[in-house]
């Protein structure tokens, strides 16, 4: 596999990851749980709160990128909700700290991403057609 082909497919494959994250925070942004603080046996008891995560691209060696997945931090943020089974004494519980703007943000990143690198790609492969049919 060529060098600019390789680099297109680190792309797509960054723009993909990025894609599943965002979507897995978007879709468990309401899975609210106990606060760490709350009493042992409630924290036993329910499941602990969504902890969302974000994506960093970092460049590689020789060229490309890839996609580091990391923790949001704080991974959740108190919120009220008096009638949850595990609100601790004050009525608040952890909800996950997902910001659905800044979610909206990295799919668009994500879409773009991957259809400029499947644009290099595809012209790469065009370039080679070429190259082919002079030599020949």
């Amino acid at each position: 596999m060529s060098h600019v082909a390789s680099i297109a497919l680190s792309g797509m494959t960054a723009a993909t990851r990025r894609l599943e994250v965002s979507a897995r925070n978007v879709a468990n942004a309401r899975s609210a749980g106990p606060l760490p603080s709350a009493d042992p046996a409630i924290v036993q008891r329910y499941p602990a709160a969504y902890a969302p995560k974000r994506v960093d691209q970092v460049e590689t060696a020789g060229g490309g990128t890839r996609a580091i997945v990391t923790p949001v931090s704080p991974a959740h943020v108190a919120v009220a909700d008096p009638s949850a089974p595990y609100a601790d004494a004050d009525g608040l519980v952890a909800a996950p700290n997902v910001d659905f703007a800044e979610e909206a943000v990295n799919q668009l990143i994500a879409r773009y991403s991957f259809a400029f690198n499947a644009l290099v790609l595809r012209s790469h492969g065009q370039m080679m057609k070429s190259v082919i049919d002079m030599t020949a």
